[in-house]
């Protein structure tokens, strides 16, 4: 039996990690991973690029990649794992194969209110690997505003502190929503 892999997005402030977090200690699993997609960013030592400049995108693709087969191997290992990262659907093809190998993946778009993710970015900012201003906040909540047919997966939680969103994504998952689809055509209900 493997494990399934749990993609928690959406823009910087959205609550990914803490959300991640809880998941991952209230989870009914036997064998639970939180894996922090920022973490795969620090590995570079030469050559890094901050992930939302310019020139940025062949290092990103290549980190989402090696966190998608991170991924992957602990769910064979049959561990449940917590992805959390800035994946948007442009990040979506390296989930996709996965999927289409036979994996539970569910994708996850947390989505607060613009103010609320700026508000919850600069209060928590204050890591010198990423040092983002107010702009950069906006700038990738906008990112995620259209999501198209990606927006099946999308949970708003502005309204709801960080136990309630965990509980709720708990239930959800459980329910079975969230499935990605291998081949980009999503259902109504992200199921």
């Amino acid at each position: 039996m493997a494990g399934k892999i749990v993609l928690i997005s959406g823009p910087c402030g959205a609550g990914k990690t803490t959300i991640s977090r809880l998941m991952v200690q209230n989870t009914d699993a036997p064998k639970a991973v939180h894996m922090h997609t920022d973490d795969f960013y620090t590995y570079i030592q030469k050559g890094y690029i901050p992930p939302w400049q310019d020139g940025s995108g062949d290092q990103n693709d290549t980190v989402i990649r090696a966190a998608a087969a991170c991924a992957e191997t602990y769910a064979e290992g049959d561990y449940d794992v917590y992805v959390d990262g800035v994946i948007g659907p442009w990040f979506i093809a390296a989930w996709q194969d996965l999927v289409r190998k036979g994996v539970d993946v569910r994708y996850v778009v947390l989505r607060p209110d613009r103010d609320e993710t700026v508000r919850r970015g600069l209060e928590r900012e204050a890591r010198a690997e990423f040092p983002l201003t107010e702009q950069v906040f906006t700038d990738m909540w906008e990112m995620f505003r259209d999501l198209g047919a990606f927006s099946v997966y999308a949970m708003n939680t502005g309204s709801q502190t960080a136990a309630e969103s965990a509980a709720c994504l708990k239930a959800r998952l459980q329910n079975g929503e969230f499935r990605l689809s291998a081949f980009g055509e999503e259902s109504e209900d992200g199921m």
